[in-house]
């Protein structure tokens, strides 16, 4: 019978046949912990994003903290601010376009804290 936490994959190397048991990892264990997205550090993170968007430019704003009506009472006044359309994915705001330096001075008047992330 065989043991249920491995699996037969095949390889070119000529080993049994092409046949080769993968290691086996103990349950519980990981190789790599998944890292969080954003830290809650009290930092709101403004980037710019464009992979995964059919080539669009938007910008992501994400670590503002509050209830959902806040998070769409900030997305309002964004949206209004950059002159841009937009929309609220969980507890990320995402606006049409780069407008990081637009949201970062808007955030900050707000009094928050904020960094530019990513490039």
């Amino acid at each position: 019978m065989p043991d249920a936490n491995s699996r037969l994959v095949y390889s070119t190397d000529g080993t049994d046949g092409g046949r080769v048991r993968p290691p086996v990892t103990p349950r519980g264990s990981s190789q790599a912990a998944p890292r969080p997205a954003d830290p809650r550090d009290g930092y709101v993170r403004v980037r710019r994003e464009k992979k995964g968007r059919g080539g669009k430019t938007v910008t992501v704003v994400s670590g503002i903290e509050g209830t959902a009506a806040d998070l769409d009472r900030w997305l309002k006044l964004l949206k209004a601010h950059c002159g841009a359309g937009g929309t609220r994915d969980g507890d990320v705001l995402v606006i049409q376009g780069d407008h990081r330096d637009r949201v970062q001075a808007r955030l900050e008047e707000g009094g928050l804290r904020v960094k530019q992330a990513g490039g």
